[in-house]
């Protein structure tokens, strides 16, 4: 298991390796396909008890410190 952050592990046993929070089976993506939907964060810490608002703040965190990284784009034949 690799710790990103304190909430934010992967895990190549849980969820195909996706990063995930907290070890549980949330899926970061999970979270930012309800945000980017338009979802309040109210409405997905009811439909996910055992989450904490902070997790979604690491969601976040985590995409925007990903983003910051440079990607080259290859054509494969």
């Amino acid at each position: 298991m690799e710790f990103i952050t304190d909430r934010i592990t992967i895990d190549s046993e849980i969820c195909n390796g996706k990063p995930i929070i907290r070890n549980k089976r949330i899926t970061v993506q999970t979270i930012l396909e309800f945000l980017s939907a338009g979802e309040l964060q109210e409405e997905i810490l009811r439909q996910y008890p055992s989450l904490e608002k902070e997790d979604i703040y690491a969601c976040l965190k985590f995409v925007s410190d990903l983003m910051k990284r440079n990607f080259t784009i290859k054509t494969v034949a």
